[in-house]
């Protein structure tokens, strides 16, 4: 049988660093890139006689995650030991939560292509610390137990994606949401934000699940497609040859393109999960659940970008980047509402232009929204055309120089004079007599003709709409 003769059932399994300042049960610092073992102490250390305290700000940030995403946040939750052995867990177990999660249900609403949400199950979401890192070299291991103990929410999907690319699209929607939520930095290269694929297939219009394998730590979302789809086709060679699946962790390999045995997983539970005796449950109030704050999502602020009027194309782009949606905010917020399609138009365009040119830093104290509005007020008020308003935009972003100064310092002032302009259009019309009496027997696209002519005498500096008005005068309009 084809690969196409089976439909594949994926689950994703996502951990997401929150971004605390400190660790889930110590006050160790949780930076990434500190010399290894230096941001650690007996508590995460697993030394005896250290107990832990929870981290009410990770709280926070899972309940902000479990709202947003439309879960059932539970106020009392229980923790539990996860039981393992390897290098990386210095007590050789995890703190996490099992039977009880902070978080139930919901789903991550995911922006299709056609500006549709498509909303994909959740099971659950559940708070738990971080192990540490092994570090694999040629003369041996070493253990960095920095991460050791940084706090995570772990996000259980539920089976409902059928391809590698519905996987990825899942993936990027919900890095994005958590952005939005300001509760973790999505950098997946650094491992703030990884995922663990389950996949398994089964005959098309069958309705019994196939055996699951998992795929571990996978690190972009170009490697997640390829993992998935190489499992995929692995697991259809199987069965085609007649040879079971084999419930088991895999890793996947992009330098070689394969999935590789890990490890076996005989039964779906073999952690040995029991109540964690140094903590107890946790119990929220109402009153806090409903005091953490859930800004707009991403398909929230694009169905808004829609109503201002912007394109789908423009809209989708600014949605994409956290900083774009807010540098929109700003601008339209002090330039007023009405402005909004104008405001993403300059940013999809000339802004995002001079980001990718490594020309403009959002974050430099140089920049303010405001620089964008002064530069907005010249051009209504004639005083810089469309063309100079883009340059002195780039040079304003750039610089953080006043617009007006850039205006005088570059020449870039437009020509509203009348009488100068006047000017202009009597020797452009009085050297163009042929073209002048084709236009006053009908062929008015010579205007056109007539005002770039103008444009060029002027130095791309005179006022279009007033040249515009002088030549239909003079041309007897």
């Amino acid at each position: 049988m084809a690969v196409s003769d089976y439909e594949p059932v994926i689950g994703l399994e996502v951990h997401a660093q929150l971004l605390t300042k400190s660790k889930l049960f110590c006050p160790c610092a949780t930076s990434f890139g500190g010399e290894p073992n230096t941001q650690v102490c007996p508590t995460c250390l697993g030394l005896p006689g250290a107990l832990p305290a929870l981290n009410r700000a990770a709280v926070e940030m899972a309940v902000k995650a479990g709202k947003a995403l439309g879960c059932e946040v539970q106020e009392r939750s229980v923790w539990s030991r996860k039981n393992y052995f390897y290098p990386d867990s210095p007590k050789g177990y995890q703190i996490s939560q099992y039977e009880l999660p902070i978080c139930k249900g919901g789903f991550v609403p995911v922006l299709e292509h056609d500006g549709s949400v498509r909303e994909v199950a959740l099971e659950r979401i559940h708070l738990e610390e971080d192990a540490g890192k092994s570090v694999h070299a040629d003369d041996g291991s070493e253990v960095d137990l920095n991460r050791s103990s940084v706090p995570l929410i772990e996000i259980v999907g539920k089976p409902d994606l059928r391809s590698a690319d519905e996987a990825s699209e899942y993936l990027k929607s919900l890095r994005l949401v958590l952005l939005y939520l300001g509760i973790n930095d999505g950098n997946l290269e650094e491992g703030s934000f990884r995922c663990d694929a389950n996949v398994s297939i089964r005959k098309r219009g069958a309705e019994k699940l196939g055996t699951r394998v998992e795929l571990k730590n996978i690190n972009s979302f170009r490697f997640i497609r390829q993992a998935i789809d190489l499992e995929i086709a692995r697991q259809a060679q199987l069965l085609d040859a007649g040879s079971p699946v084999r419930m088991e962790t895999r890793l996947f390999d992009h330098e070689k393109n394969e999935t590789r045995a890990m490890r076996s997983k005989e039964e779906a539970n073999d952690y040995r999960y029991f109540p964690e005796p140094d903590l107890p449950p946790l119990q929220l109030t109402a009153a806090f659940v409903q005091g953490v704050r859930v800004p707009p999502l991403p398909h929230e602020r694009y169905a808004a970008l829609l109503a201002a009027g912007v394109s789908q194309a423009d809209a989708r782009t600014i949605v994409n980047d956290v900083r774009l949606v807010a540098l929109h905010a700003k601008v339209t917020a002090i330039a007023g509402a009405e402005s909004g399609k104008r405001v993403a138009h300059l940013i999809v365009g000339d802004v995002l232009r001079l980001i990718n040119d490594g020309r403009l830093d959002l974050e430099s104290p140089k920049f303010t929204p405001d620089q964008i509005i002064e530069v907005f007020k010249l051009q209504d008020a004639g005083a810089i055309s469309s063309t100079a308003a883009r340059e002195v935009l780039a040079e304003v972003l750039a610089s953080g120089a006043p617009p007006a100064q850039v205006v005088q310092d570059k020449g870039l002032a437009q020509v509203s004079d009348t009488s100068a302009l006047e000017a202009v259009v009597d020797a452009i019309l009085a050297r163009s007599p042929g073209e002048v009496d084709k236009y006053r027997a009908g062929k008015k696209s010579l205007l056109g003709f007539f005002v770039g002519a103008a444009m060029k005498e002027l130095k791309g500096k005179g006022n279009p709409g007033l040249l515009n008005a002088l030549m239909r005068k003079r041309l007897g309009d």
